[in-house]
């Protein structure tokens, strides 16, 4: 089931809504509809380039798991819009058909933002100066507790919030503003794996080992990650989720 708590968060707990939302176009719309919605299925159509059909068909696939509902429109228009600004799926709800089904949309979201982040760098020449010196690409390795690491990243957090509100409200945005897409991720390089992999005793430095993970529902095609020159010294890794233990907030969809 789905249902939406009061700070605009969408929570899933079904696992069939969860395999449901693990689709391209699906997340694409709900990534739309965050941030330009209300639209009728003809304009997330022009928005995505599929189909009127194509778009009618997910929305009422979503709507079925309350991801997205109808509103009144103008007229004999039937605008959709999302019911929630962001998206929780927990990792840790006690229910192995729930968790089963997470790792598997986590998995796809990895993958997505993968191919998010390979288009940005392969197009990062054809943005203007100022947006080529403001994206950034790499990554850092740290030495935390798990209490520091949940620090950062409501620190992270934090600093996000700050403008979210320009997602619902076009005149807060101000001039120059462009669709942005964050990429978040956290995670202990020591996954304690038996075969191959170091248990909590071993003193091996893990600093070359690389590993990529993901979660969040990104933007629609529009979002970007270009490469900057703040390579870090770490692993390298490219890829992205928001890096909570025990559940995973999103605002988009591949987001």
């Amino acid at each position: 089931m789905a249902d939406t708590e009061h700070d605009d968060v969408l929570h899933l707990t079904d696992p069939q809504a969860i395999r449901a939302y693990a689709h391209r176009t699906r997340m694409a719309l709900v990534g739309i509809l965050r941030t330009e919605g209300p639209l009728t299925a003809t304009r997330a159509a022009e928005l995505t380039g599929e189909s009127v059909a194509s778009c009618s068909y997910h929305l009422r696939m979503l709507a079925k798991y309350g991801v997205v509902e109808e509103v009144p429109g103008p007229g004999r228009q039937k605008p959709w819009r999302a019911t929630a600004q962001q998206t929780n799926i927990s990792r840790a709800s006690g229910d192995p058909a729930v968790d089963a089904a997470t790792t598997e949309l986590r998995t796809f979201l990895a993958q997505h933002y993968f191919e998010l982040v390979v288009n940005a760098e392969r197009t990062w020449e054809q943005l203007p100066r100022e947006w080529q010196k403001a994206e950034a690409f790499g990554d850092e390795l740290l030495y935390v507790t798990p209490s520091e690491l949940l620090e950062l990243r409501d620190g992270i957090d934090e600093l996000l919030h700050r403008f979210s509100d320009r997602n619902t409200r076009p005149e807060l945005r101000p001039a120059g503003a462009e669709l942005v897409q964050v990429l978040r991720i956290a995670f202990r390089q020591n996954r304690g794996t038996a075969a191959g992999g170091n248990n909590d005793d071993d003193n091996t430095d893990s600093s070359s080992t690389s590993v990529d993970q993901s979660s969040s529902l990104g933007q629609s095609s529009s979002s970007s990650t270009g490469a900057s020159t703040d390579q870090s010294p770490g692993s390298g890794s490219a890829s992205e989720t928001s890096p909570n233990p025990s559940a995973d907030r999103t605002n988009g969809g591949p987001s």
